[in-house]
């Protein structure tokens, strides 16, 4: 009996070691998939980083671009500039001349910048001086046309005076002194309608008294009589300008 039980027991021991030794497929089943997991997890993990590492490095090339050379930055504030021009020259009857003229004169006066429209409209009362002051210097070589060319002299002489009456007004003397206010756009107003009536009535005068001079004062006269009627324009519409900036009047 002993005997028997000692073979059982024995079995036992066998079927132990043999359990002990063999592998059990189910835990190999179990760690195929554990293992597989985690591969793909780390596939994802890399895949994600580098994609985000792209996608920084994306960004940062589209906000920060390479330097330019200085002549297309300059090429940039002209463009800007030049389209500021236009919209204050679109107010005006003469806009092409109001553009050429406003532009060429910042050139050889060296201005800064022109992106204000008060600037412009200043800068095209100067561009108006200068014309109607060449036409003063003209006439009074040509001094012997009879009375009616003397008039038509002082008449110039008096609009160029009150154009630099409006230019002088605009001038800010103190950090709280506003170029333009309201008084002050009603004073240009009146001045540089006058000036503009002061250069027709040289004309009358030329034409009723039959002066030969009149075609050559005409055909001298028209760009400053052009330039006039651009600054009155650019005033009667510096508050929709300025609107269209965001400005106020400064």
């Amino acid at each position: 009996m002993d005997s028997i039980n000692f073979i059982k027991g024995y079995g036992k021991v066998q079927d132990l070691e043999l359990q002990h030794q063999s592998p059990n497929p189910n835990t190999n089943t179990q760690k195929k998939p554990l293992v597989t997991a985690v591969s793909i997890l780390a596939i994802l993990f890399l895949s994600l980083t580098l994609g985000a590492m792209f996608g920084v490095l994306v960004h940062m090339a589209a906000s920060d671009p390479p330097d330019l050379p200085s002549s297309s930055s300059s090429n940039s504030a002209e463009h800007d500039t030049d389209s500021v021009i236009k919209a204050v020259c679109n107010v005006t009857r003469y806009p092409d001349s109001c553009f050429s003229s406003i532009t060429s004169f910042s050139l050889c006066s060296s201005s800064r910048k022109l992106t204000d429209p008060e600037a412009i409209f200043k800068l095209s009362l100067r561009v108006s001086i200068a014309e109607l002051s060449n036409f003063k210097n003209t006439m009074i070589s040509n001094s012997n046309q009879g009375v009616a060319f003397s008039d038509c002299r002082s008449q110039i002489e008096d609009a160029v005076s009150r154009l630099n009456d409006s230019l002088v007004a605009m001038e800010v003397c103190s950090g709280g002194e506003k170029a333009l206010t309201e008084t002050k756009i009603s004073d240009l107003r009146t001045w540089i309608s006058a000036a503009m009536t002061d250069q027709e009535t040289c004309l009358d005068g030329l034409e009723e008294t039959g002066s030969t001079a009149l075609d050559e004062v005409k055909t001298k006269m028209k760009k400053s009589q052009e330039y006039t009627s651009n600054c009155l324009a650019i005033l009667a519409n510096i508050h929709t300008l300025l609107r269209n900036f965001n400005m106020p009047l400064h």
